[in-house]
């Protein structure tokens, strides 16, 4: 009989590919996934440690699936396995198990591929099960060759860890060290996603243009010649990448933009601040031009990049003129969207232990305020820019109103336009009508509605 696992995933893209293999390596054992947790037989809880208050979230949708697993215990329906996985339970699993004496299972990012083994200790009753070590080698070696589920558009890890030690990161506490897996495993994977039926795959690591994977040879490949090799796999349209860094942005990969078709012209590249103070409080090794040049010359290849990025204000030490220095720096790169927050510390890093420069939560939001409306009249702009314009779409779903699809443009917005349900897994011609902040409206193109089937 089917068993019901649900999966609630928070966080980066890398989490999102770590629940789609959980999912994977947990069919063969009768469990397929559910969207909601009530009634479920294992709930799986695959935390991110990198927004404000990841720990207090975890603790609290613990209370609700607690809640769950008791009903379903008093109406005599079995029980519910309660697991939490990803880097809340890689830092602070001990913790976990304090405070919630009732989960079955704490386990890292790199423990998830002996998932059966602890599904099997729970099932004997063989008590709390705590598996926070690092064998990231390990858990490639023993994920399942297919993948259970596949869409139009896939990520797959390529790389994990980070060794550059941001001051405000807990990455390299809770990923470990870089890992890169090697390069036939990696074209292995991808050509049973696009026998599978996907388009597009996003290459995914924390700094991923940190690849260094290895070839059958034993020479070592950058990221760049992974996606020359990618892009002659046939059935693939679409490739990209994310997240990088800019120390790792090497001539190669910024020529693949230029010269690799399949490499969508988008490119997610953070920078954090615009100040060379704060940048160097934070770690970040390269300064406010540095990162200005890498732009200039990435455009001076592809043109029409698209570029995004990540900002935190109020950083400990943060003047008025820091801040500054950010604006600046946005307003002359110019965005076609980005992410910004406020700093909050994170236990264990350093930015942590600098508490005597913390700045005023008042002036934070006053900062971000700022720095968000830049940025989305900044987006505003790109998007209406492509008013009139045609471009190509994958068309992915449909949409929230009838007779409509949602596909993505290779700049990375969303697009909607009218078209009935049969032209999903198409890339079809649009033209654009409409420029919103968020996505484009437009039409198909007439008798030239798909280009790929």
């Amino acid at each position: 009989m089917t068993k019901k696992l649900y999966i609630s995933t928070y966080g980066c893209q890398m989490n999102v590919y770590d629940s789609a293999r959980m999912a994977d390596i947990m069919a063969p054992l009768g469990y397929s996934v559910t969207e909601k947790p009530d009634g479920a037989d294992m709930a799986i809880l695959n935390t991110c440690h990198i927004r404000e208050k990841a720990s207090e979230k975890t603790f609290s949708e613990l209370g609700r699936l607690r809640n769950m697993r008791n009903k379903k215990l008093e109406q005599d329906k079995g029980d519910m396995v309660i697991a939490v996985a990803g880097c809340v339970a890689q830092a602070e699993g001990a913790e976990i198990m304090k405070r919630a004496p009732y989960v079955n299972m704490v386990f890292g990012p790199q423990s998830y591929h002996l998932l059966p083994q602890m599904v099997a200790q729970a099932a004997r009753g063989a008590g709390h099960i705590l598996e926070t070590d690092f064998p990231v080698d390990a858990k490639f070696d023993h994920l399942p060759d297919e993948a259970i589920d596949t869409n139009l558009s896939a990520f797959l890890t390529v790389q994990e860890g980070c060794d550059k030690f941001c001051a405000f990161c807990v990455v390299p506490y809770t990923r470990g060290a870089e890992f890169s897996r090697p390069v036939a495993d990696i074209v292995a994977e991808a050509k049973r996603m696009i026998a599978g039926g996907t388009q597009e795959i996003t290459l995914l690591g924390q700094n991923v243009n940190a690849y260094h994977g290895t070839l059958q040879s034993g020479a070592s490949a950058s990221l760049a010649e992974l996606i020359y090799e990618l892009a002659e796999l046939e059935g693939l349209k679409r490739l990209r990448y994310t997240t990088s860094h800019p120390l790792e942005m090497s001539e190669d990969l910024l020529r693949a933009h230029r010269d690799v078709d399949v490499l969508m012209p988008y490119l997610h590249l953070p920078v954090q601040a615009g100040s060379d103070r704060i940048l160097d409080a934070m770690n970040r090794r390269h300064t406010a031009q540095e990162y200005r040049a890498i732009i200039e010359k990435l455009r001076s290849y592809r043109p029409d990049l698209a570029l995004s990025g990540d900002f935190i204000v109020g950083f400990p030490g943060e003047s008025d003129k820091d801040f500054e220095d950010t604006l600046q720096l946005v307003r002359d790169v110019e965005y076609a969207q980005a992410y910004s927050f406020k700093y909050s510390p994170r236990p264990g890093t350093p930015a942590a232990g600098l508490e005597g420069q913390m700045i005023p939560e008042d002036v934070k939001s006053v900062r971000l305020a700022a720095l968000q409306q830049l940025l989305n009249k900044q987006q505003l702009a790109y998007n209406q820019s492509f008013v009139g314009q045609e471009i190509k779409v994958l068309l992915e779903r449909e949409g929230k109103r009838d007779g409509q699809l949602v596909g993505r443009s290779p700049y990375m917005q969303s697009v909607f336009v009218p078209s009935p349900s049969h032209r999903i897994g198409r890339i079809a011609t649009v033209i654009v009508q409409e420029g919103n902040a968020n996505s484009l409206r437009g039409e198909l193109k007439p008798g030239n509605v798909a280009d790929a089937a």
